[in-house]
């Protein structure tokens, strides 16, 4: 045990000490002029307290309390000069943009988090997205991150105390701008996909959440994970990887199958439901390939894998929003999410019949938010989180982070490197303009 703890104890020295070397100013001091007017004092005191990492972020908003505070209770809060300067302060210190709601420090240097990690002795949690967190236009799943998930009091609460934040980009997001002709214009991103892996110190992956997920799921499978990591990570004890990955996979098709029974469906044929002495279901598994007289531990997987390929032949659009239905409470947000979004909408909101009308409009708009987040939710889980841990079992827990996040955007989020358009160009498809509409 003692040699551990002093390496560990040399690691926090080290990253503490490494932080420390930037600071030429107290951190007090950095936190006023990061706001300042002056550029000339504000970028370079913005640098240094992003140097300082956590440490640095706290100072900021431990200054500004007070401002941020009424900006979180008042959302409708006029923006003046000092709040803009003071938020994209706080922005470029976390390396995400709104997170005067989040609190969150996130590392973009891979190496520097698993440092951190083995420093504090807490797990990775590392985003890969299209576009960067700290702008506006990041993919689309990135931004509904930033509004459902971080900024959710439960969620930033437990990333902060329990993970050491990362994010890395894929690529850039595409954009795309639609002018009418008559004044008005709509932005957008088009495209792209993201997911948060759970991550060992040494940057291993342990599990990993593909797409939304609602406040409520998102911290359930949080803390599945970071328990995992706490056991892979007890001193004599051995832990196998791959069991948990098993065991969840196990446990995302019975409740699959749990949720089809529950809307009016029925048991599919061809699959058999594996179940403990006490009659609880374990397991789902492909009826052909779990009645095979040569058991290997390929033929189980392949028989669980089949096993979800039967249940999602029978879950058509009608039986998934009715699964969604069942799991609404995973789905709905908190106030602060709440109130970024009337932030972010009450200009597009506001309605010729006066404040009770924008408020109606708002109520509907989040209504039919949760709904598809729930709607997400369940998908992902079931469709997608079930093959990564395929994925993961099948490496035998010698899993190469790269490898698995090629894997993913490939033939997961139907995205893969090798296509530069990202689907959205084939020069196969005639569009009638010069060059296709190609202009680079």
């Amino acid at each position: 045990m003692r040699p551990r703890f002093a390496a560990s104890f040399f690691l926090l020295f080290l990253l503490v000490s490494t932080h420390n070397l930037y600071a030429n100013t107290d951190p007090q001091a950095l936190a006023l002029k990061a706001v300042s007017e002056n550029s000339a004092e504000s970028a370079p005191s913005i640098a240094e307290l992003r140097a300082l990492g956590p440490a640095g972020l706290h100072a900021l908003f431990k200054f500004h309390a007070k401002e941020i505070s009424e900006q979180v209770s008042t959302p409708l809060l006029a923006t003046t000069p000092e709040w803009q300067r003071l938020s994209e302060a706080l922005d470029a210190v976390s390396q995400q943009k709104d997170s005067y709601l989040s609190g969150l420090y996130w590392y973009t240097d891979f190496e520097k988090a698993k440092l951190a990690a083995r420093a504090t002795g807490k797990p990775i949690l590392s985003l890969r997205l299209l576009g960067k967190l700290s702008e506006e236009y990041s993919c689309a799943n990135s931004r509904f991150f930033r509004t459902i998930l971080y900024s959710n009091a439960e969620v930033s609460q437990m990333l902060r105390e329990k993970f050491i934040l990362h994010w890395e980009s894929e690529r850039p997001a595409p954009r795309v701008t639609i002018d009418f002709g008559d004044g008005r214009k709509l932005e957008r991103t088009l495209t792209g996909n993201s997911i948060h892996y759970i991550l060992d110190t040494s940057g291993r992956p342990l599990d990993a959440l593909p797409g939304l997920y609602g406040p409520g799921a998102f911290l359930r499978s949080l803390g599945r994970a970071e328990a995992a990591f706490k056991q892979f990570n007890e001193p004599g004890k051995k832990f196998e990887a791959p069991a948990y990955q098993l065991a969840r996979l196990n446990a995302i098709n019975v409740a699959w199958l749990a949720d089809i029974q529950k809307t009016g469906g029925k048991i599919p044929n061809g699959i058999v439901i594996m179940q403990d002495r006490n009659g609880v279901p374990t397991a789902v598994q492909a009826a052909a390939l779990a009645r095979t007289k040569v058991v290997t531990e390929a033929n189980v997987l392949n028989s669980m894998l089949a096993g979800g390929q039967v249940l999602e032949n029978v879950t058509d659009e009608d039986t998934w929003q009715k699964i969604a239905q069942l799991h609404m409470a995973d789905a709905r947000l908190d106030a602060r999410s709440r109130g970024l979004i009337q932030r972010q909408t009450q200009k597009a909101l506001a309605a010729d019949g006066g404040e009770r009308a924008t408020r109606q409009a708002l109520a509907n708009l989040v209504q039919k938010l949760e709904m598809n987040i729930a709607f997400d939710t369940v998908r992902n889980e079931y469709l997608f989180h079930n093959r990564i841990y395929a994925w993961l079992i099948d490496d035998r827990g010698n899993n190469d982070l790269n490898k698995l996040n090629k894997k993913v955007y490939a033939q997961l989020f139907l995205t893969p490197a090798s296509d530069p358009w990202l689907g959205l160009f084939s020069p196969e498809t005639y569009m009638a303009l010069d060059n296709s509409g190609v202009s680079k």
